[in-house]
């Protein structure tokens, strides 16, 4: 008998006289529970809810936008991560509104998969602005901060979107109105900043957590452990993926981040402003700041700047209000072919990985 079936039957051993909803924050623990269908094997008791863990989804469409005028206006070579390329924003019928529409219409637009490709178009093109416009959470943030400490080229500048992914979870507890009685903690974010970052879910909130990984085994695991919990009255953070999550995460990888950047208010899209959940270049990197060193082409006259689209629910599908085939233009207006939210965009969002997943059409339906 396989580890996996192992934890799933622990888990209907269990009893629970009431809906239990446990939030995944990650959205690769969301396509990991998506992909291999254990909604439709967990007990009917037990709701998992996606949570925050898209950057996509969040990054605020007032980057977006800037990154799509830099490069029409400015003409710089302007590489970003494949799924920012497909993200839209909210402008009048007829204009551009995402990096693809940009390239399309003659922009150099690139997709990159690492920093080091960034720095790699830069050295190839050492007559031309590149601007690197690097959104994401800690795991991909770790990764410009190293690049940033190695050197770069003269010509590169990184337009950063960073977020932090623990401030969206206290944001939703210290709400009052969480909507969900246990949280399963990111794994990937806990190899960098170390799990003990999510001791504030049980310590602040006396909510049980657990960090899981990826595989079905260990997110099982982390399931019976916070049901457990619930069950037992204990209260703790268990680390389901200690063979990747060790304690104070990779402290190189922090000692980088802290180096490069500094901790500031940020915007997510949809959201609003959440205290201390974003990173700046620090002054001493403004030469490489793209903040810095362009216009900003953000006009505060557009109708509805950064808000979701007309009709989109992106958010409250990101704060695990709704479920996304709850979204009032799931399956209709938008799909993954032509997505009007952020959602529906990324392959971390909710709505893309549910679509992804045979649910095809929205739950009024």
């Amino acid at each position: 008998m396989d580890e996996a079936r192992i934890w799933l039957e622990k888990v209907h051993a269990l009893a629970f006289d009431r809906k239990v909803k446990i939030m995944n924050v990650c959205g690769g623990h969301e396509r990991s529970i998506t992909h291999a269908g254990l909604r439709g094997a967990l007990p009917d008791w037990l709701e998992l809810v996606p949570g925050p863990g898209c950057p996509v989804c969040v990054c605020p469409e007032e980057d977006v936008y800037q990154a799509i005028q830099l490069a029409l206006q400015d003409r710089v070579i302007l590489v970003a991560y494949g799924d920012m390329l497909r993200v839209p924003v909210n402008v009048k019928k007829g204009e551009i509104r995402s990096l693809a529409e940009a390239q399309a219409a003659g922009a150099d637009v690139r997709p990159i998969a690492s920093p080091l490709d960034a720095r790699r178009i830069a050295a190839e093109n050492p007559t031309r602005p590149v601007v690197f416009f690097a959104a994401g959470f800690e795991t991909t943030t770790a990764p410009t901060a190293a690049m940033l400490a190695e050197g770069v080229p003269d010509n590169l500048s990184i337009l950063l979107s960073g977020r932090l992914t623990w401030p969206a979870v206290a944001m939703l507890l210290d709400s009052g109105s969480p909507g969900f009685d246990a949280l399963i903690a990111p794994g990937h974010v806990s190899t960098v900043m170390g799990p003990e970052e999510w001791n504030f879910v049980v310590q602040r909130h006396e909510i049980p957590a657990a960090v899981a990984g990826f595989g079905t085994a260990s997110l099982l695991a982390s399931f019976y452990s916070v049901l457990r919990q619930l069950e037992s009255g204990e209260r703790f953070l268990d680390n389901c993926y200690r063979e990747v999550a060790h304690p104070d995460g990779n402290p190189t990888a922090r000692r980088m981040m802290a180096r490069a950047f500094d901790v500031v208010d940020a915007n997510w899209r949809g959201i609003g402003v959440i205290a201390r959940s974003g990173y700046a270049l620090k002054p001493g990197l403004a030469q490489h700041d793209a903040r810095v060193l362009f216009d900003d082409h953000t006009d505060p006259a557009r109708w509805r700047a950064g808000e979701m689209p007309p009709g989109c629910d992106c958010a409250q599908v990101v704060l695990g209000k709704i479920y996304p085939n709850q979204c009032r233009i799931y399956g209709k207006a938008c799909t993954p072919r032509k997505p009007v939210g952020p959602c529906m965009v990324s392959d971390e969002g909710a709505c893309r990985i549910w679509w992804a997943g045979g649910v095809r059409v929205a739950a009024d339906a």
